[in-house]
């Protein structure tokens, strides 16, 4: 597989001699293609392809301060406004009477303006007199206790009545706003996560193991309970914990046991949408920052879009990690997402809540779109007059006008919306793709055998050399197709099943290039490990096997075919078996157990390649080997630059290719703009890009659409 399409993608786009590019081809049917589902906001084919709003709560304010507010938003250039998420004691002020009729008001006011309404079900705050009538809807920590009213999340995800309240509400929602043409779409809840350990859940939990082990002796045997004596008679017999001394099978099986009981939670609320719903309105439910608390995956497989919450924690964003995530999210579906909610400036829950600095608000909003967002709402319009979270940073201030910020944001919805023709219908373009796996990541959070190994430190690490050198990488789960990228990274694939070795070794065998980092292949799903060493079921496809490992409390020296580096954290002892894996580099370490024993190795595979790197490679070491990783497969940025502070990415699709540059560095860039480019958004000054400056090109759509292969 060495699909070159460096020809077809930038005839004409530099002046200078364009790189070779490697590009995965869009394939018919896949989901996140134009033919699947339109890369737009909604499916509302008169409503603007890009949404750009805010969260608006009418209830906390006088009716006729609406207007001024609506206003506001106009002059912010918002088309769209997401409300009700938190109002359900405005909406049902006593059991079973409904107030709607404000709600009713708020969404024409709205509308009248130009908004597109996003409803969010209010069930992450229940209302006190539910909490006070009926305690067990309550949730219960690990320790036993029950939370109290007065916060947010602190229902029981697993109580039946609650449940029931929940969908009530959400049905009489749906109702009365299925077929209202100015809502598009829905949000369930508000951030879902913790789980609770009440009755209920214990129940649901016994039931959970029982469907998935069948019988006590099944689990027995998959856990391994002979050890210290954990032997089950029956599944009533087993503890509901999620941390402590307790068998890493049982402790993984609650992570799988939270993803099944919020899937089936959310599903509860979708149900009562759909079946009163336009289906042209959308459901989502937004998630948070590399949230561990459920698979993703799974959870959105029968939502419609993904959507999450964007906060930069320390007002210095890492660009690259950032970007990271907006991969993630838009792997959940293999299409383009809504941000549904980012900071307008600062958050209040880190312990300095400094303000991003001018034009970071502008370009964090380019880089969700960049990435495939086709909606970016701002939390929160205006500053509440008291609550939790009255010190956040919002788009007016709580006298009703505009807080500094507001011309920055008004600046970007000015350049979405003549950016929106060319923006529309197209989704990001990827080079290549890295695989990103829940069970791994719990696996190895449960167990990390070194205090610094974390799991999305060592993806990050992995990624940021590749994002940099390709301009484009897919995020995807394991058992995602994986034909149409000649590369294929897993940084940490710690838990492997044996139908996920078949695929992997199918797209190898196929032509892919597929590389594997450390700790890969240790377990299986029940967080067991493997009978053989490491990679477990994909060691006959490597050739080769993990001898040893070693959690490293200091770098080790390594060289190899490019060039010498160090690692850290971690580092594997390989054996090569197989006669033809070739070794990429070996380990310094005098007088230690690695020293002169393969670090890196390589090997054919049919029309394909496996590569195995058995440490925690330093940033320069890391990036030398993804330079070669790519080089080898004829994988190239789209647009040259000289800097890693400057972003380039390009969405493509119905015949149009934007290219989006971004500067998120402190000092002005150089930019090659692109030949015959038409230039749509932003500034190039002297060959330039400004200090935290975005320049938005519409190129030659035959660059990318004619090439073999941009996937979309």
């Amino acid at each position: 597989m060495r699909r070159i399409c460096g020809a077809a993608l930038m005839a004409g786009l530099l002046a200078a001699s364009p790189p070779v590019v490697a590009c995965a081809a869009a394939q018919p049917g896949v989901k996140g293609s134009a033919a699947d589902m339109n890369a737009r906001a909604t499916r509302f084919a008169d409503r603007p392809p890009i949404a750009f709003g805010t969260a608006w709560y009418p209830e906390h304010w006088p009716e006729e301060r609406w207007e001024k507010d609506l206003a506001w938003m106009e002059k912010a250039n918002f088309n769209t406004v997401r409300i009700a998420e938190f109002a359900w004691s405005t909406m049902e002020p006593r059991e079973g009477e409904f107030d709607f009729e404000w709600l009713d008001r708020a969404i024409a006011a709205a509308s009248r303006h130009g908004m597109m309404v996003v409803l969010g079900t209010p069930s992450a705050a229940p209302p006190a007199w539910m909490t006070q009538r009926y305690p067990d809807v309550l949730r219960v920590d690990e320790d036993g206790v029950r939370a109290t009213h007065g916060g947010r999340r602190h229902f029981s995800f697993a109580s039946e009545r609650y449940r029931m309240f929940a969908r009530r509400i959400a049905e009489k929602m749906a109702e009365r706003y299925g077929d209202n043409p100015n809502v598009v779409g829905w949000q369930i809840d508000n951030e879902i996560g913790p789980p609770s350990f009440g009755p209920e859940a214990e129940e649901r939990w016994h039931s959970f193991l029982e469907q998935r082990y069948g019988t006590i002796d099944t689990l027995n045997e998959r856990w391994a309970t002979e050890y210290w004596s954990q032997h089950y008679n029956n599944f009533g017999q087993i503890p509901l914990r999620a941390t402590g001394q307790h068998n890493p099978g049982l402790l993984l099986d609650f992570k799988h046991f939270t993803t099944a009981t919020w899937t089936d939670y959310v599903q509860n609320q979708l149900d009562a949408i759909r079946a009163h719903a336009d289906p042209r309105q959308f459901v989502t439910t937004n998630t948070m920052f590399w949230n561990a608390g459920f698979d993703h995956y799974e959870l959105h497989e029968r939502l419609d879009l993904a959507s999450w919450d964007n906060y930069i924690q320390d007002a210095d964003p890492d660009w690259i990690a950032n970007g990271a995530n907006h991969d993630l999210v838009r792997g959940y579906k293999q299409r383009n997402f809504w941000l549904m909610e980012t900071q307008a400036g600062r958050v209040d829950w880190v312990p300095i809540n400094r303000a991003l600095a001018p034009g970071q608000v502008r370009e964090m909003g380019w880089q969700a779109v960049q990435h495939g967002a086709d909606a970016i709402l701002y939390w929160e319009f205006r500053a509440a007059r008291n609550g939790q979270e009255t010190y956040y940073g919002t788009v007016l201030g709580q006298d009703g006008t505009p807080a500094p910020i507001f011309n920055e944001i008004a600046k970007l919805g000015g350049e979405l919306r003549e950016a929106m023709p060319a923006l529309a219908d197209t989704e990001p373009v990827y080079r290549m793709a890295m695989l990103f796996d829940y069970d791994s990541r719990w696996a190895l959070d449960l167990q990390r055998l070194h205090e610094d190994f974390d799991p999305i430190r060592e993806f990050t690490d992995f990624y940021r050399p590749f994002r940099l050198g390709s301009q484009g990488v897919a995020v995807l789960p394991v058992d995602a197709e994986l034909s149409a990228y000649p590369l294929v990274v897993a940084p940490a694939l710690n838990v492997v099943t044996a139908s996920d070795a078949e695929r992997l070794e199918a797209y190898v065998r196929g032509g892919g290039h597929l590389v594997l980092g450390p700790r890969s292949g240790m377990k299986d799903d029940a967080n067991a490990l493997w009978p053989q060493r490491q990679p477990g079921p994909l060691e006959p496809l490597l050739g080769a096997q993990v001898e040893q490992f070693y959690a490293l409390d200091q770098p080790v020296k390594l060289t190899g075919a490019f060039g010498a580096g160090e690692a850290a954290i971690w580092a594997e002892w390989l054996s090569p078996e197989a006669e033809d894996v070739e070794v990429l580099a070996r380990y310094d370490d005098p007088a230690g157990w690695l020293d002169k024993k393969p670090a890196i190795l390589s090997r054919p595979v049919g029309r394909g390649r496996i590569t195995y790197v058995g440490a925690w490679l330093q940033p320069d070491m890391m990036r030398r080997l993804a330079e070669k990783l790519m080089a080898d497969e004829g994988i190239g940025p789209i647009l040259s630059t000289d800097s890693d502070d400057v972003e380039i990415g390009a969405r493509s699709g119905a015949g149009k290719t934007v290219l989006i540059a971004i500067n998120h560095g402190d000092e002005p860039q150089p930019l090659r703009s692109p030949v015959g480019a038409e230039r749509i958004a932003g500034t190039v000054t002297n060959g330039a890009l400004p200090a935290h400056g975005v320049a938005v090109f519409r190129v030659d759509r035959d660059m990318l659409s004619t090439s073999k292969g941009a996937t979309h």
